[in-house]
């Protein structure tokens, strides 16, 4: 047999006192913790966003970079993105951050040499393929 002595006191048959909380309490604890949830998950969210953003430009200066030394280097712009990989200039073709997928990306084709030493046209730049706007309000597919 169980008698209330006080809000979060109760004896029992032995004489011995259990503490304890309400129920009203544990609720409000509840509400209070998703409370704080609900206004760090969209802050998370955010960051996280960012974070892919600096990566992506990380990533297209890497291979912006290595199609610019692809080009001085063989005196001819790289065919395609895999020559970009056998010849040692990146280890592999990244992933895109935006869209988790190294098969998005754009290369650019150009019909023009960028320099007088060039034999070769091809790739010329790099785009992401993720749709959508970033942070900063441009589009990704323009970066």
């Amino acid at each position: 047999m169980v008698t209330r002595l006080r809000e979060n006191t109760a004896v029992t048959e032995g004489g011995q006192e259990e503490q304890g909380f309400t129920l009203v309490e544990l609720i409000v604890v509840m509400i209070i913790i998703a409370t704080l949830a609900a206004m760090a998950v969209p802050a998370y969210s955010h960051h996280i966003r960012v974070a892919k953003e600096s990566v992506l430009r990380e990533d297209l200066a890497t291979m912006r970079q290595a199609i610019d030394s692809y080009t001085v280097d063989k005196q001819k712009a790289p065919q395609s993105k895999e020559d970009l990989v056998t010849s040692g200039y990146l280890k592999f073709i990244p992933i895109d951050p935006i869209t988790s997928s190294s098969q998005t990306w754009i290369f650019d084709h150009s019909d023009s040499y960028n320099s007088v030493d060039e034999t070769d046209t091809g790739i010329n730049n790099v785009h992401s393929g993720a749709g959508g706007g970033a942070t900063d309000g441009s589009s990704y597919s323009t970066w």
